[in-house]
Parts: structure tokens; C-alpha cells; sequence
């Protein structure tokens, strides 16, 4: 089906010391040369006089592509070969969720704000967690969904701690492609397992935790039993890039000091970075921000590795032997990773080089907060009416450390992504509730079933 389209797209290692490329006729999930991952990569520049198209197509109503937070901006991610201007072509291959995913904007929040000891007006925050099923996930399956189409493929499988399986079920059931999720002993959380269910996903439930089910989901790829879903897919990285996209189109492209957001299998981590190395080579802004990772302290792979063992991009040549010894030391031990935000549960990201491409690129830092920092900083979202999972408040917390670190100042611009619905895991929730000792517990009140008793204490 890819051979019968003008494709101006192919998939490249990562590696510029190898940079072997491939065409996009099968789902090739790393180099056969040297067993990295892979980019998508384009022919030509698109112009930046597509922003006023852009701007066009987010008041169309009908095309459900131009109301798609991630097709609205199709020219910067055309791999299909589609016209992105005859409808009844790109229809016949780009894969919604009927134009409902990606529908955010960054918007402003005062109380979070003062939490984190910035001003109201520098620092937005974008709800990822208010895609179709509750994640950012979404616009990274539309993309990769449609690579699957073009492909003709009739089986996905993903490894998952929950956002993952939700999103990937959900597309998979409204293409109507079998898909089977792997997952951790008692690793996900209800709502999000729920959700996987109701769409209809075959889930597997193995013996290990995430990084255990994502190895199965890497071997099942390879021999090509399954197309695999996960971030480890280039062009479900492409999506991804798209939430940058928004941010800047919301900002009139003008770039922000920072962007910061969680970081779990480092997927966003690596999207965003291509997103602005593409831009920024294509003319479209001239200015790269610095990204900001948060890690849990008890998943803290890229933190570690970053800061006390010092790895680096370095221009591509990673040194493997500090990642191997580390991993071997991981597995000598039988550590495991442990926070209450499971959509970050993960010790061994699958994107960690890519992760440390785009924090050479962006001159980037990677922080860690803990449990605490984060229950409560996802408290203080609520309390500001809307709402986030444990993993989306590590962006919260994590703003709060850096700027109590003084390295980021008060008159920057700063963007958070936040990344999960809140109820996602409404466990988390009412156990922090629960507990009058919380710094912005609400514990609810026990009275006699009796108006008097109950004026008493209003």
C-alpha cells in the first residue's frame, strides 16, 4: 500500500555515526545496522506561511481532520504522501478519533502559579488529559495508527502502566484491529485498566512490571507478530510533536524560556526535541527552549544518568557501557521502580537516547520530585478546578523545584504539560483525601444524620 503512494518521508537511525535509512513499508522499530531506534524523517521545508491555514482550519467545522488537534497541522507530518488539501485523499488514510484528539491550549492558572513561585502571566499549562481518553497518548496514536494503516495491519500490541493501553484500545477498536496490551502485576490503575477493557483490548497480564512487559512487546516486534504501539514507534512520536505545535500556535510561535513536563518512557521528551530541531531548521522559529524533565524520585533512570553519571548525547556518541552497567546493576539487584504515579513507573525508558538528543539540543536539565511533591501539587491543581493524575503534577512540582533552585527566574516563560486526566487514578485521590495530615487533604465530615448537628458544624 506505502509503495503506490509519492512518499516524501523515510525513517533514519538516530545515529548520525551510522544513519542508516529505511522506507516506511514495514513497522521497523530500530536499525538493523546498529540496533538503535529511528526517526521520521521528510523531504523539503514546509513554509511558515502555513500558519494562517492552521488558524483557518481550527474554526472549520466538517472536516474532522482541520477540527483534529493533530491533523490540523498535517503538512508537518505528512509521512502518508497524502495532499493535505484534497479531502478525499487524506481522509482515505489519516486515522481520529472522529477530530477529537488534540483539542488543548495552554491557558493561565493563578493559584498554581503562586504554588510555584511564578507569575500568573508567564507560565501556562496545557491539560493533555482532556484528549478523547484522558491522555496525551492520543495524539501519538492517530499517527501511529495511520502508519499501521498504510501498512494494512491487522494486529497492535503494546506493553503499558495504563494510559498506553487506553488510548491504543481506543483506536484500535473504532479502526477495528485486534490489539493485545501487556501489563505489570497490579502496575496500572483501575480507571485506566477500565477503560482498556471497555474497548474491547485482550489484555495480558504478566509476571514483572513495565519494563518485563515492554521487552515481550519488542520481541513480539521483531518478529512481526504485532505491529507495536508503543513509543518506541517513530511515527508515534509524530503525533506527539503536535503538542508543541499547539502550544506555539496558541503563542503566535512565539517561543517560550521553558517547556516542561513528566518524563516516563521519554517519549514526549524525544517529540518535543524533534519537533523544535525541525522547526527551527525549517525557519519557523529562531529560538529553542530549554526542556525540563521530572523524573519520580522512585523512576529515576534519566535523572540519574544525567546528572551523577554524567551521560550526554554527546553528538551521538552515547556511551553505551554506562547505560549497560547501569541497567546490569538494576537487574543485579532487583530493583524496581516505586511511585504512586504509575504512568512514570518505568526504570529502563526505551527512548533515553533520543531523551538525552533533545536535552543536548535544548540545553535541557532533568529534576526529580517525590511522592509528597507531587500528591500535593496535584491537590493545588484541583483546588484551582480542574484536575490531573499523580504523573501530570510531577510538571507542577517540578517547576516549583526549579524555580526554588533559582534556575528558573520569575520573568520567564515558562509551559507545563500536563499529561493525564485526574480521573485516571481516583484511588490516588481519595487516599491523599483521606488523610487530615495531607497539606490540601479535604477530608470529608462525619455528622448525625440531623439538621441541627449539621448547622454545627457549617
Amino acid at each position: 500500500m506505502v509503495s503506490s503512494m509519492k512518499i516524501n518521508a523515510f525513517q533514519q537511525c538516530i545515529l548520525p555515526s551510522c544513519g542508516e535509512t529505511y522506507d516506511l513499508s514495514k513497522p521497523q522499530i530500530e536499525c538493523e545496522h546498529c540496533g538503535n531506534l529511528l526517526d521520521v524523517r521528510y523531504v523539503g521545508h514546509p513554509t511558515p506561511a502555513l500558519r494562517a491555514v492552521f488558524k483557518e482550519r481550527l474554526n472549520s467545522r466538517g472536516d474532522v481532520f482541520n477540527e483534529s488537534g493533530v491533523w490540523r497541522f498535517r503538512e508537518l507530518l505528512n509521512f502518508s504522501g497524502a495532499d493535505c488539501n484534497k479531502y478525499a485523499e487524506y481522509s482515505n488514510l489519516l486515522v481520529s478519533l472522529c477530530g477529537a484528539e488534540g483539542r488543548t491550549k495552554p491557558i493561565h492558572l493563578r493559584r498554581v502559579a503562586e504554588y510555584m513561585g511564578v507569575k500568573s502571566g508567564n507560565c501556562w499549562l496545557q491539560f493533555e488529559g482532556d484528549n478523547p481518553t484522558g491522555s496525551f497518548k492520543d495524539n501519538g496514536m492517530a499517527t501511529a495508527f495511520t502508519h499501521a494503516r498504510m501498512l494494512g495491519i491487522k494486529k497492535v500490541a503494546c506493553a503499558s502502566t495504563g494510559n498506553t493501553s487506553s488510548s491504543a484500545a481506543a483506536f484500535a477498536a473504532n479502526a477495528g484491529i485486534e490489539i493485545v496490551v501487556f501489563i505489570g502485576e497490579g502496575k496500572i490503575a483501575k480507571g485506566k485498566l477500565a477503560q482498556t477493557l471497555d474497548y474491547g483490548a485482550r489484555v495480558v497480564q504478566i509476571k514483572g512490571d513495565f519494563d518485563d512487559a515492554m521487552r515481550r512487546v519488542k520481541e513480539l516486534a521483531r518478529q512481526e507478530a504485532f505491529y507495536p504501539v508503543n513509543s518506541l514507534n517513530p511515527f508515534r512520536l509524530e503525533g506527539q510533536k503536535t503538542i508543541m505545535y499547539r502550544v506555539l500556535d496558541y503563542l503566535e510561535w512565539r517561543v517560550p524560556d521553558w517547556i516542561v513536563f513528566p518524563g516516563g518512557n521519554l517519549g514526549n521528551t524525544s517529540a518535543f526535541g524533534k519537533a523544535f530541531e525541525e522547526l527551527y531548521d525549517w525557519g519557523w522559529v529562531r529560538k529553542i527552549p530549554h526542556m525540563a524533565v521530572v523524573n519520580a524520585e522512585g523512576a529515576n533512570t534519566l535523572y540519574r544518568l544525567f546528572n551523577d553519571y554524567e551521560l550526554k548525547w554527546n553528538g551521538g556518541r552515547v556511551d553505551d557501557n554506562v547505560i549497560d552497567a547501569y541497567y546490569a546493576e538494576l537487574d543485579r539487584t532487583g530493583e524496581k521502580a516505586q511511585t504512586q504515579a504509575s504512568a512514570i513507573e518505568i526504570l529502563k525508558p526505551v527512548n533515553l537516547k533520543k531523551a538525552l538528543r533533545t536535552l543536548e539540543y535544548t540545553d535541557g536539565v532533568v529534576v526529580q520530585v517525590n511522592d509528597k511533591e507531587m500528591l500535593d501539587a496535584r491537590a493545588v491543581v484541583g483546588r484551582s478546578g480542574f484536575g490531573c493524575e499523580l504523573a501530570s503534577a510531577a510538571t507542577v512540582a517540578g517547576i516549583k523545584k526549579l524555580v526554588s533552585e533559582e534556575r528558573i527566574s520569575e520573568d520567564e516563560t515558562t509551559v507545563g504539560i500536563l499529561t493525564g486526566h485526574v480521573l485516571k487514578d481516583p484511588d490516588t485521590v481519595m487516599r491523599y483525601h483521606a488523610d487530615p495530615r495531607n497539606a490540601f487533604s479535604n477530608t470529608p465530615i462525619v455528622v448525625e444524620n440531623d439538621l441541627h448537628a449539621i448547622l454545627e458544624i457549617l
